[in-house]
């Protein structure tokens, strides 16, 4: 298991030693590495799918850990932290191409069972559905969780509130809330920023945020995290929920699951230890019987190396030991 991180809080700073990987629930070990296995392919894919890539033509470069070309298809809220990796792991593996494509989580894994990718890289947990297709296609999966996440209420830096509740947040979508006095604000109008439906950010404020409920205000659309965080910059009145990434374009609220419980800053150790309230996690799923270089794009991704670079996408590692630099313990709870 990983050491725990250091009990002051603060900005996470790797160790050195050597990389071990996360046993989670529903994960087990093999090869030092965290694998989750399912069956695949759902009844209505069934004729269509096959548990292998194509073959390679005569002439190309041979499918092995560091070389060929594997097809990955990312949520698009995982597409920055996927990038990053793949140009980092063609400049050390100059044979070996990956092939990015973007979409939403249900693209990636339906792409991944319809064998039309090697890679799937999705911002959530397999859906049942998913693994009922799996089961059913006879199709093994491997899943690797290689990145934490945070869906973070950012307001207009001119906005004096601090703090809010999960259920303040519901009642700002559900119209129950429309001036900032309501809050403890100014008398400023409210305009909540809600992004597409059909985003996994946005399946998962409806899940965790509204309960499974719709939105009711009235709300500008925005069409991903940067234009998101860019409207909020723009409108004093402003509200809208942002990846941890996007967070740091815009004044962040510290948040709380209940009212009268502590509020959480969404800092590393936060949202690392699952203190903060919204956290997800990024998982990448592979077939078992599928091309050897998905499997060490996958190695690579969680290795040391790769971890650094989920940090610098913004996101919170979860394969290599980390620390904490003590600071005041009051900088991420507020009560």
């Amino acid at each position: 298991m990983i050491p725990q991180p250091g009990a002051g809080r603060g900005e996470r700073l790797f160790d050195k030693p050597k990389v071990r990987f996360l046993n989670s629930r529903g994960f087990g070990v093999r090869d030092n590495l965290p694998i989750l296995r399912v069956g695949a392919l759902a009844a209505s894919l069934a004729l269509c799918l096959c548990d292998c890539s194509p073959r390679s033509a005569p002439g190309t470069v041979e499918d092995t850990l560091k070389s060929g070309r594997i097809r990955v298809v990312c949520a698009s809220e995982a597409r920055d932290v996927t990038a990053r990796e793949q140009a980092a792991f063609r400049a050390l593996y100059p044979l070996a191409e990956v092939v990015l494509q973007a979409g939403t989580s249900r693209d990636a894994m339906s792409a991944l069972l319809g064998a039309r990718c090697d890679l799937a890289v999705i911002t959530r947990e397999l859906e049942p559905e998913e693994r009922r297709a799996a089961v059913q296609g006879g199709i093994e999966l491997e899943g690797y969780r290689f990145a934490r996440d945070a869906v973070v209420m950012v307001v207009h830096p001119s906005n004096p509130l601090e703090n809010v509740a999960i259920e303040d947040v519901r009642r700002i979508y559900r119209g129950e809330v429309t001036r900032w006095s309501d809050l403890g604000g100014t008398n400023t109008m409210v305009r909540p920023v809600f992004q597409g439906p059909r985003s996994d950010i946005s399946e998962f404020f409806l899940q965790q945020i509204m309960g499974g409920e719709p939105v009711t205000a009235r709300v500008e659309y925005a069409g991903s995290d940067s234009e998101a965080a860019a409207q909020v910059r723009g409108d004093p009145g402003a509200i809208a929920y942002v990846s941890l990434a996007a967070a740091r374009e815009g004044k962040t609220l510290r948040l709380a699951p209940l009212t009268g419980l502590p509020y959480w800053k969404p800092d590393l150790e936060a949202v690392y230890k699952g203190a903060y309230p919204l956290t997800r996690f990024f998982n990448l799923y592979v077939r078992s019987r599928g091309p050897r270089l998905a499997s060490g794009f996958v190695t690579f991704i969680t290795s040391y190396e790769g971890q650094k670079l989920v940090r610098e996408s913004g996101l919170v590692p979860t394969t290599v030991p980390v620390r904490f630099v003590r600071r005041s313990p009051m900088l991420s709870a507020h009560p």
